[in-house]
């Protein structure tokens, strides 16, 4: 194995999911790496990942979960090369809008995955 900043990246992935969740993400992990999405998995809701002994996040603090969520998962694709640089993640962070206009209870990991690699514009 090559070490490189894309490592560094996808580590950075694996601590956001660890806040977000309040646990490690070992059994979301795998889901993501796989080339072919199981929809079980994927079509979990983003807020029942979320770590249950905190308050549900409501307006600004829903929408930057849901931004540190879909980072997440863009730091965590198989191939290093799909991966973000950690200046895009830094951008991102900086100039993030919402994709989306639908409240977190309604959001799944399906839909932060099929939102792209974050070089795309949101």
């Amino acid at each position: 194995m090559e070490l490189s900043e894309k490592c560094d990246v996808y580590s950075f992935g694996v601590v956001l999911l660890e806040v977000i969740m309040g646990r490690h993400p070992g059994d979301l992990i795998p889901s993501f790496l796989s080339s072919s999405f199981s929809s079980s998995s994927h079509d979990v809701l983003l807020e029942d990942i979320l770590d249950q002994r905190l308050a549900h996040p409501t307006n600004r603090v829903a929408e930057k979960v849901v931004l540190v969520a879909k980072i997440a998962i863009a730091c965590l694709q198989a191939s290093p090369q799909s991966r973000p640089t950690m200046q895009q993640v830094y951008q991102k962070l900086l100039n993030w809008k919402s994709p989306f206009t639908k409240p977190l209870r309604m959001i799944t990991l399906r839909e932060l995955i099929d939102l792209g690699n974050l070089n795309e514009a949101s």
